[in-house]
């Protein structure tokens, strides 16, 4: 397996600068806005744009959360593996908020519509939006796209986006790979 970096640490940076000044013109202070990192990727890259939103706009009325899809999944009991669910932690009324979904790659878009059904569960937004850091364009299999994206990949079918964060695999790094 072949690897090529296609974003490094202060490419990443510039983006989420970028990602983090798109949020703040729609949604200004965020007193009716929330970030919700769908888990387990999409966590990392709505813990950084919280952190940036936080420190660098000093916003201080910003709802940030995380969602568990596992149990929503469609191909939840398709594989031979047991799946382990990630931790959801919503301490926030979701009802009648500006919910911005948070993944770091939408490839297929099944995730996505994952996290959809599973944040009805949490009462019914005013309005959803997508971020993503990665968009695979080329390779829905449902009607999805994201508001906000930091890059567009055409990666082929052969190929897989790999998205590295320091805080979990020790480099700020994104990498396509090719089998």
């Amino acid at each position: 397996m072949s690897q090529k970096l296609l974003l490094n640490a202060k490419e990443i940076n510039i983006i989420l600068q970028r990602l983090a000044c798109q949020l703040v013109e729609n949604h200004k202070d965020f007193e009716n806005s929330a970030l919700i990192g769908i888990q387990p990727r999409g966590s990392f890259l709505a813990s950084r744009l919280h952190d940036i939103l936080k420190t660098d706009y000093g916003l201080t009325l910003l709802s940030y959360g995380k969602l568990d899809i596992t149990f929503y999944r469609d191909d939840f009991r398709r594989g031979d593996k047991v799946l382990k669910a990630n931790e959801t932690d919503i301490d926030f009324i979701v009802e009648n908020k500006q919910v911005i979904l948070i993944d770091d790659v939408l490839f297929t878009g099944r995730s996505i519509r994952s996290a959809l059904t599973a944040l009805q569960s949490f009462g019914r937004p005013s309005k959803i939006e997508l971020l993503t850091l990665i968009d695979r364009r080329f390779s829905r299999h449902l009607p999805i796209q994201p508001d906000y994206n930091g890059r567009k990949v055409d990666a082929i079918n052969n190929e897989h986006v790999k998205v590295c964060w320091k805080e979990n695999d020790g480099e700020d790094a994104i990498y396509v790979l090719k089998n």
